[in-house]
Formats: structure tokens, sequence, C-alpha cells
């Protein structure tokens, strides 16, 4: 099912608190927060401050999603922090915020794109397969996220 009459906007500091909760619902329901996520959800000012986006799905009046685009500082962008309300799952937001984010990174030359995901998550995963996202090795170093198992890089779709 998809639903009508969502916008996807660019966030603003009345957005603050729902980009915190969308992504400590799902972190809380599946996994723990942990000390990047605390930080990240207090501060998204920091993602825009660094040359990244956040994206929120509107309906109405009511913020119902979020992802963000996270410029890690070597041309690459992470695509972070995704999350729908529970209640509008399944109606294609997701794939409208993730939309938004790759119509953002290809205005970015010489950048590329990558994400960190758990294994248990697996409609994220299709998602993401189904945009254009492969599997991929991890570049070393440990990644920034425990629950991270999964590692994926954009090559178009």
């Amino acid at each position: 099912m998809n639903i009508s009459g969502i916008k996807i906007i660019q966030f603003t500091d009345e957005h603050q608190s729902a980009f915190k909760q969308l992504n400590l619902a799902w972190l809380e329901k599946f996994f723990k927060v942990e000390p990047i996520d605390e930080e990240i959800l207090s501060h998204p000012e920091h993602i825009l401050s660094a040359g990244g986006y956040i994206f929120m799905a509107r309906h109405g009046d009511q913020i119902v999603g979020t992802c963000a685009l996270i410029n890690t500082g070597y041309h690459q962008f992470e695509l972070s922090k995704m999350a729908v309300d529970e209640r509008f799952q399944g109606m294609g937001i997701g794939r409208k915020l993730l939309d938004a984010a790759i119509a953002q990174f290809r205005l970015c030359p010489d950048y590329t794109l990558f994400l960190e995901t758990n294994s248990a998550l697996k409609t994220a995963i299709n998602l993401y397969e189904s945009a254009g996202f492969v599997h991929a090795r991890r570049p070393d170093g440990p990644s920034h996220y425990e629950r991270a198992d999964v590692y994926m890089a954009y090559r178009g779709s």
C-alpha cells in the first residue's frame, strides 16, 4: 500500500524532537541506543554543519519519517538515521526518503555513499538493495556502531 500526501522536506530546528523520537523508537525496539546514536540524535545540527543533510517525511502536519546523509569528511556520505513511524511502515515512505537522499547524493560529484546496518533488518536491507546498494567488504577499521554487521555501498540503480 502506498500513501499519498507524503512530502519530503528538509530538516529544520522544529523537527529535532521528531528526528530523535523516530530513531529512538526503532533502536530501542531492536537494539540499544549507543553513545554515537545519542550524540547524533541530540545534536542533529552537527550533521548539517559538517555538510550533511537530514530529510523528514511529513504527512499533513505530522512528521512520520526521517533519514540523514552524514558527510564523513572523506568524500563520502553515510546514509544513516533512517526511521519511519511504525504506524506508517509499509506505505512507501522509506522509499521516498531513500530516493530523496540518493538524489541529493548524486548532486555531489566525486562522493561515494555507504550505509551500515544489521542483518536482522531484512526489510530495510531489501529496500537498500532495490535502490542500488550492494553488499561490500567493510573498509579497514571497526564500525562506529556495535550493532552493524552489514556494510553496503551504493552502486546506482
